[in-house]
């Protein structure tokens, strides 16, 4: 990594924590009884909680994001910690289906269409939605939601530019023999967080293990603990969103 991509991955972190602000006040501006009812319903006991925040995390492909919007909601005071836990759960559940959908990939199962679902699309869709409410639309209420849509936007481009400025590492062979070259678990827990916390993104880095395993470098028993850091790891960036939250925001996270 050179002093370019320090710069960006600190950029990366600066919208985040903008998109992070920017959601959480749109979402103070939009919550009302109407929503609240919405939530409720869809999160008003536990099982229910855990299948949505699975559902939500399948379609855009990343728990962080799923637990960074709980956070907000949470933040907001349109959610109370009870409701919430269950969802964070349900996301690091939902989070391996990423995994499921590469695994298929290389076996020529054909999933393009399911770009479609990915998270780059969908920050694009949000984006549009929100910059076309608060140009064309005079509604209070639009122009509030436009905010929201907007700074989840901007939050998702922030996690995409950490991610970018580190990219680099993905393709050195030091960094990568580095996962290879370790027998304590403990250590190898370690190396998951470390890796994880790097890249910014779990996805990619079970994505990184699983092409190592198809050469036949790695073996199980090695992948084992880096995948337990992994998701220890996939933490990182919503506990970056409890800075500056309430008490309730910074349990969640």
């Amino acid at each position: 990594m050179n002093i370019s991509n320090i710069v960006e991955l600190i950029t990366g972190i600066a919208l985040f924590l903008f998109g992070m602000t920017l959601m959480g006040e749109g979402l103070k501006q939009v919550a009302g009884n109407k929503l609240e009812i919405i939530l409720y319903k869809l999160t008003g006991k536990p099982i229910k909680g855990l299948l949505f925040g699975a559902g939500v995390t399948t379609v855009i492909q990343s728990s962080s994001a799923t637990s960074v919007m709980v956070v907000g909601f949470v933040n907001s005071g349109i959610m109370k910690v009870r409701q919430a836990i269950p969802i964070v759960l349900g996301a690091i559940f939902g989070t391996s289906i990423t995994g499921w959908i590469i695994c298929l990939s290389t076996l020529d199962a054909g999933s393009g269409w399911l770009m479609l679902f990915s998270s780059a699309t969908l920050t694009c869709l949000t984006a549009l939605v929100g910059i076309g409410f608060r140009m064309f639309s005079k509604d209070r209420f639009k122009n509030h939601l436009s905010n929201v849509l907007l700074g989840f936007a901007v939050l998702m481009f922030g996690m995409s530019v950490m991610s970018g400025s580190v990219e680099p590492l993905q393709k050195n062979e030091l960094f990568i023999s580095i996962l290879t070259k370790f027998s304590n678990p403990l250590l190898g827990i370690l190396v998951g967080i470390a890796f994880t916390s790097i890249l910014q993104s779990a996805s990619a880095a079970v994505g990184i293990l699983q092409a190592l395993a198809m050469t036949g470098y790695v073996q199980f028993d090695m992948v084992l603990p880096l995948i337990m850091g992994i998701s220890i790891g996939a933490s990182v960036p919503v506990l970056l969103s409890a800075i500056g939250a309430t008490g309730d925001g910074k349990r969640i996270a």
